[in-house]
């Protein structure tokens, strides 16, 4: 038999679905839910990088149920987004219909590589009847008082003319068309995730997540314990609150700095700058939040004139002006204390401002000395610590000294010796005693821009009433959902305009309508909402894809909930897993996820390296070196396919693409076609042996995400095989039964010339005889003096004295035995070392 891969691919595929094989049944038995981020359908279609996810999740699914388990693997499509629009106005087909065929093409594709999807369960974020409930949720959130409108200064992209959130905002530039992004002020709809912040942290102990993805959703949340100060500005009944992690430091405060944008800059600033002031903040807004606070940009800012008082010392310190400061982040201002503080200090060193060192370590540890000798640090260190006058506080233009350590206070009046730890929590107290500060928690996380001024997204189900209805909502009023969903309307040109107005803003028939509440005119919103939106809650309808009464039935998600494996790209796992955390949460909150589900989607998190060009680079369209896998499915076959994408290497790691390894893969599975005719009543037992361990080893490494390796012991099976020259028909099925969750087609077929009419899929994965694990017989090295010089076989747990037996009856082993032994070490079926 041969690998004809043109016909045996076709064939299995129809087969499977004819009988509906991978279709999951609410309820029925022991369930496991696998799931791999939807695609956006692209009109490129897939790129090999896709199946590298899909095929090990594919496996996963393939064998878990042959384990008995019953299985629910979907697929559906991210199909609202700027790409799609984009696509559209450059070639003039509507979205939708640009949609329908890049969708129609993504599931040829993967059909053609034998995933074993349900597609009885699809769904796409473009279809009304999914939508619907995208649009019922928003006016969950909006109920609760977590939807909100209000006008900020957001990311703006000029090329895309949209606004953008923080997080789709890369290096300064918009992640979709690379172009520079600028600051806007702009009405939009936010989301308060904020409310959430800690429940999405707190929660992360209760996952099985990859530790560097846990660490991605810790950092962008970035929650920080400290205190709020209240500094009084000077000649002024003006009070300017900052955010500090470190009260503790507050004596070594030596100038302020606030945001652009703070509402304070206009009316501190002092005659004598406000020209300078001026254009400054003028030429911050034209920065992102990201360019302005990358730590490897030197920095600027401009005094403003002003001075604020410490309220510990009474020191007046100037009060300044920089754009790594953000307005919304914190309070918008800081106290700086450059001598514990790396940014601080660089600012510091920049201008010419004070340095006060206020914590003395209790070692040289952690200091960071510029034209400064370890002697003289010391000189410095020793005179602190006997309460003798700093020597520390300086000018950027003498010799500096940063320490960023924990340590004793000094020069820090009621606080001078004790620890940093004890400092923190008797500042904090005595602020709050004064009535001028207070301990706070504050977050790196921001509210979710929620809003878009483009077309192809879902319609925001809110209309704005002229009388006023929902004054607590400034007359914005929910459409009933009866009226839900809000259809698309079609239109003839749907260009971003200049305004940052959405295109739906023009169509005044559709805009201008009648308040639900009282009947009176009213205005739709026009904005649409991100692409974010309907990837936040799939997993939750693939449960129950065709209820048209709610976006899953209790009983659905009672048995489904939570996804037990997830798995998607890296660049996936601050965004969407943040997004779609919290909107289950939301909705589990309100009573629309049973309890029973649990508060966490996901059980499981886990993420796949990306497929590289030969030559290392990322694959682009633009370079040219895309692979398309219906190039490699037609010359090769989907088995070949999808072995190689897993056999590249391991499968977090990042891999480059190589025909090579793909021809060769093609090699294997033509050996592995010819297993059917070289079966025999009879087999060396290492090879029964053999087909047990590999059956063990690579179901292990199924569990533990190593396909590389299990596909390397397959190799190693054939091989031996074929060194044999036979196998029986019981290790051949063994073997198949490993063989199948990778190569299905293939499987099935020689699985059927056994004279097996039943798939393949359908059967148990087959039990390891723990017996068969332990070999028979071992392989002992003879070592002189610790030097290997010749290997016996003996019987698994043979004794010391039937080693040197075997040993002394070899001719070639005996030539080293030159004297008498002194010692004898015997590693039992695997050395044994005569020292001589």
């Amino acid at each position: 038999m041969s690998y004809d891969h043109k016909s045996i691919d076709p064939k299995w595929q129809k087969r499977w679905e004819e009988e509906k094989t991978f279709a999951a049944v609410t309820g029925q038995g022991e369930k496991f839910y696998t799931l791999v981020e939807f695609p956006f359908p692209s009109g490129a279609g897939l790129h090999v990088g896709h199946p590298r996810s899909y095929t090990a999740l594919d496996v996963i699914s393939r064998q878990k149920r042959m384990t008995g388990k019953n299985v629910l693997f979907p697929m559906g499509w991210d199909a609202f987004g700027l790409p799609t629009e984009n696509y559209a106005l450059k070639t003039g087909i509507a979205p939708a219909i640009i949609t329908k065929e890049n969708t129609d093409t993504f599931r040829r594709q993967l059909k053609s590589i034998g995933f074993s999807f349900d597609w009885d369960r699809e769904v796409d974020t473009t279809d009304p009847k999914y939508y619907k409930w995208t649009q019922w949720m928003f006016l969950e959130f909006f109920k609760a008082g977590l939807a909100y409108k209000t006008t900020m200064a957001i990311n703006w992209c000029p090329k895309d003319k949209i606004g953008l959130a923080n997080e789709e905002v890369v290096g300064g530039k918009c992640d979709r068309c690379g172009g520079p992004v600028e600051k806007r002020e702009k009405e939009q709809w936010m989301i308060a995730i904020t409310k959430y912040a800690d429940r999405l942290l707190e929660d992360l102990k209760d996952v099985d997540y990859l530790p560097k993805i846990k660490k991605q959703q810790e950092d962008w949340i970035g929650r920080s314990e400290g205190a709020e100060i209240d500094f009084a500005i000077d000649g002024s009944a003006e009070k300017l609150k900052v955010f500090t992690t470190r009260p503790d430091t507050l004596f070594g405060a030596t100038y302020m700095v606030i945001a652009p944008e703070h509402p304070l800059v206009a009316s501190i600033v002092s005659a004598e700058q406000r020209v300078q002031v001026d254009a400054y903040v003028a030429a911050a807004k034209k920065k992102t939040d990201e360019d302005r606070g990358d730590e490897s940009k030197e920095k600027t800012g401009v005094f403003t004139g002003a001075y604020a008082v410490n309220p510990v010392n009474a020191e007046r310190i100037p009060v300044w002006v920089a754009d790594y400061v953000l307005w919304g982040y914190g309070t918008g201002a800081i106290m700086a204390v450059p001598g514990h503080d790396e940014r601080d200090f660089a600012f510091a060193e920049k201008f010419a401002l004070p340095i006060k060192l206020v914590v003395r370590p209790e070692s040289s540890e952690g200091l960071h000395v510029d034209g400064q000798v370890l002697s003289e640090l010391n000189q410095n260190a020793s005179s602190l610590a006997s309460g003798a006058p700093s020597t520390i506080e300086t000018t950027a233009s003498d010799k500096l000294v940063l320490y960023t350590g924990d340590g004793v206070m000094t020069n820090s009046g009621f606080l001078d010796g004790l620890t940093t730890d004890e400092a923190l929590k008797k500042m904090t107290s005595w602020l709050e005693e004064k009535g001028i500060g207070q301990k706070k928690v504050t977050y790196r996380l921001r509210d979710w821009v929620f809003s878009r001024q483009r077309y192809w997204g879902e319609p925001i189900p809110l209309v704005h009433c002229a009388n006023g209805c929902n004054k607590e909502h400034d007359g914005w009023v929910p459409l009933p959902v009866s009226e839900l969903p809000l259809l698309l309307p079609e239109v003839e040109k749907y260009e971003p305009t200049d305004n940052g107005d959405s295109p739906l803003a023009s169509i005044t028939d559709w805009v201008n309508t009648k308040c639900p509440q009282c009947g009176g005119a009213a205005t739709r919103e026009t904005d649409t909402m991100p692409n974010w939106a309907g990837s936040s809650w799939y997993f939750l309808r693939y449960a129950d894809a065709h209820n048209d009464q709610e976006f899953a039935s209790a009983e659905a998600l009672k048995y489904w909930l939570p996804v037990d494996l997830y798995n998607g790209g890296m660049e996936h796992t601050v965004l969407h897993l943040l997004y779609s955390r919290f909107w289950y949460k939301f909705l589990y909150d309100r009573g629309f996820i049973p309890k029973e589900c649990g508060s966490e989607p996901y059980a499981r998190r886990h993420s796949h390296g990306l497929i590289m060009a030969e030559d290392g680079t990322k694959m682009s369209k633009s370079k040219g070196n895309v692979v398309n896998p219906d190039e490699i499915v037609q010359e090769y076959g989907a088995d070949t396919l999808r072995i190689y994408e897993l056999f590249m290497g391991p499968f977090e790691e990042a891999v480059p693409w190589s025909m090579n390894g793909v021809i060769g893969v093609r090699r294997f599975l033509d050996r592995v076609a010819k297993l059917s005719s070289m079966v025999a009543d009879n087999e060396d037992e290492s090879l029964t042996r053999l087909s047990h361990k590999a059956l063990k080893k690579i179901g292990d490494d199924i569990d533990g995400f190593r396909f590389n390796t299990a596909v390397s012991q397959m190799m190693i099976f054939v091989n031996a095989v074929f060194e044999a020259g036979a196998i029986t028909k019981p290790t051949l099925e063994r073997f198949l039964h490993a063989l199948s969750p990778f190569a299905p087609h293939l499987a099935n077929e020689v699985w059927s010339k056994l004279g097996h009419a039943e798939l393949l899929d359908r059967r148990a994965w087959p039990t390891v005889d723990v017996n068969m694990l332990v070999d028979a017989e071992a392989k002992v090295a003879v070592q002189f003096n610790g030097k290997t010089r010749g290997v016996v076989l003996v019987a698994t747990g043979a004794d010391e004295a039937t080693v040197v037996a075997l040993a002394k009856a070899s001719p070639e082993i005996m030539k080293y035995w030159t004297s008498e032994a002194k010692k004898v070490v015997y590693v039992p079926n695997r050395i044994i070392n005569i020292v001589l």
